[in-house]
C-alpha cells in the first residue's frame, strides 16, 4: 500500500477559508451528456452531498443525451440533429420525457440519497420552473427555447434543506412539453437563482487552445474563441451558456471535467481551481490572440 501523503496545515486552513465563504452560497451545477457515462462521472455526487453539508444551496441540472440516443435505438427511431440540437417530433419527446424526468433523473435523487443528502427529483415543469416557447427553427420540433424561470419552488426545498434536480424539460403554452439543451436551461437558471457560480462538468478537462488548457477568459476573449473556430462542435453551447449567464449577473461560470476526482471541490475550495474560469473580472484572463 502506498503512503498516505499528510495534508499541510497551510492547505487545511485554505479550504477552511472557503468552507466558511461558500457557507449559505448559491451554485448550480449542470451534469449531462457524454460527462454521464458509466465509469465517468468520478466524485461528482460525492462531492454534491458534500458541499450539502458543508452548508453550499447546490443545485443539480441535467441532461442525458446519450441515454435517449440508445433508447431510441431500440424503439428503432433515428437520432437527428440541427447545430447540436436533437429534431425532437412527439415520438422522441416521448422518449426524452420518459429518460430526463424518469430514469436518469430518479437515478440522481438516489445515489444523492445514498451519500446521505436530501434530494428532490424534479423536471423544469415542475412548478412551472421553465416557462419556454418553442425554438424558431420549426424543423427542431419540440425544442424549447426558456423564456422565464420560477424559482418559488427551487428555493423553497433550497430552504428547507434539499438539493433539487432538475431534468432539462419545460412547459410551453398550453403545457405541451419541450426539450430544453440542459446547458442553456442550466444557465438560466443560475441567473434566476442570483448563483454565486455556474459550474458546467462535461467530458474534457475545459476550453482548450493549441491543445492547452485556457484557464481564465473574460467575455470578449471567450467570444473571440467562438468566432475564430478554437472553440467548436459540443463545446460551443457550453461556452455560449457561460457567457448568458456571466453576462446576466452570475459572477462567474466554470467548465470542468466530470472524471476528475474532487472536481467540485478543487472548484470552490482552492485558490487555483480547476479547469476554464469565465468571468466580468478574470484576474489575469488570457487574451486570444489569434
Amino acid at each position: 500500500m502506498p503512503a498516505r501523503t499528510p495534508a499541510t496545515g497551510d492547505a487545511l486552513a485554505e479550504a477552511l477559508g472557503y468552507v466558511a465563504a461558500w457557507r449559505g452560497k448559491c451554485v448550480v451545477i449542470k451534469f449531462g451528456g457524454r460527462a454521464m457515462a458509466e465509469g465517468s462521472v468520478g466524485t461528482l455526487i460525492e462531492d454534491v452531498a458534500l458541499l450539502h453539508r458543508s452548508g453550499v444551496r447546490p443545485v443539480l441540472v441535467h441532461g442525458g443525451g446519450p441515454e435517449i440516443t440508445d433508447l431510441l435505438e431500440k424503439l428503432d427511431v433515428p437520432a437527428k440533429f440541427v447545430d447540436g440540437l436533437r429534431v425532437t417530433d412527439q415520438q422522441t419527446m416521448k422518449a426524452v420525457e420518459m429518460v430526463l424526468g424518469g430514469h436518469v433523473n430518479k437515478r440522481l435523487v438516489g445515489q444523492l440519497h445514498a451519500q446521505g443528502a436530501q434530494a428532490v427529483g424534479l423536471s423544469g415543469k415542475d412548478g412551472n420552473i421553465l416557462e419556454v416557447v418553442q425554438h424558431p427553427r420549426a424543423e427542431l420540433g419540440f425544442v424549447g427555447r426558456v423564456q422565464k424561470v420560477n424559482t418559488k419552488l427551487l428555493e423553497t426545498l433550497l430552504d428547507g434543506g434539499f438539493v433539487p434536480v432538475v431534468a432539462s424539460l419545460g412547459a410551453g403554452p398550453e403545457g405541451r412539453t419541450f426539450n430544453v439543451n440542459a446547458d442553456t436551461a442550466a444557465s438560466a437558471i443560475a441567473v434566476a437563482l442570483r448563483a454565486e457560480k455556474f459550474i458546467l462538468l462535461t467530458d474534457v478537462e475545459g476550453v482548450l487552445k493549441d491543445d492547452e488548457l485556457v484557464s481564465q477568459l473574460d467575455p470578449k476573449s471567450a467570444l473571440a474563441l467562438l468566432q475564430s473556430g478554437v472553440v467548436s462542435k459540443g463545446m460551443i453551447p457550453k461556452v455560449e451558456a457561460c457567457l448568458s449567464a456571466v453576462e446576466t449577473g452570475t459572477p462567474s461560470a466554470h467548465i470542468i471535467s466530470a472524471g476528475r476526482d474532487r472536481a467540485l471541490l478543487l472548484e470552490l475550495f482552492t485558490e487555483t481551481g480547476i479547469g476554464t474560469m469565465i468571468s466580468a473580472g478574470s484576474w489575469g484572463a488570457q487574451p486570444f490572440s489569434g
